[in-house]
């Protein structure tokens, strides 16, 4: 398996990881249980590694990150709705 395709799969599979949970917020329309400083400090970490692919010109670090800043950012909006 070739580094692409590992870095696509671990970028895949970190980032869907976030959609169960939108899902069940959305669906309880509660997220008091969620920190909001953890998911916010977890955004910048992310925020970091989308920039530094595009600095590295990795495609599957900016992918994977981008999309994960955008999950996450729904679960920091919905925090602030329904937290």
């Amino acid at each position: 398996m070739s580094s692409f395709a590992v870095g696509i799969l671990a970028g895949t599979l970190c980032t869907i990881s976030f959609i169960p949970q939108i899902v069940k917020i959305f669906k309880t329309r509660q997220a008091k249980d969620l920190s909001l400083i953890t998911f916010s400090v977890f955004a910048s970490g992310v925020f970091f590694w989308f920039i530094y692919g595009i600095m590295i010109k990795e495609f599957p670090v900016i992918l994977a990150n981008g999309i994960t800043l955008v999950l996450v950012a729904i679960v920091i909006a919905a925090k602030l709705k329904f937290g």
